[in-house]
C-alpha cells in the first residue's frame, strides 16, 4: 500500500474535502497548493500523477490529529475539561 493510498483511504474515512485537507496542513504550518494536492489522488497512469512523498503524510497526519483532538497542552499546564 502506497501512501497515495492511505491518504485517499483516511480522505474517505474523514469525508475531507479539498479546502478541509488544506486547512489541516496548515495547521502544523505546512502549505500546499490544491492542484498539488489532487495530484496525490489522480490514478497512478495519469500524467499529471504525483507520488506522495513521507514528509507531506506525515505532516497531514499531524495535523489531522491537533484537528481532532486539538493542540497539545504546553508542559506545565493542565489539560481542559
Amino acid at each position: 500500500m502506497t501512501n497515495n493510498d492511505i491518504f485517499k483511504k483516511l480522505r474517505v474515512a474523514h469525508k475531507l474535502r479539498d479546502d478541509d485537507i488544506v486547512k489541516i496542513l496548515e495547521l502544523v504550518d505546512f502549505r500546499i497548493s490544491k492542484s498539488e494536492l489532487n495530484a496525490f489522488f489522480r490514478k497512478d497512469d495519469h500524467p499529471k500523477y504525483m507520488e506522495c512523498g513521507d514528509q507531506v503524510l506525515r505532516n497531514f497526519l499531524n495535523g489531522l490529529i491537533i484537528h481532532l483532538r486539538g493542540p497539545m497542552p504546553k508542559k506545565g499546564e493542565k489539560k481542559k475539561d
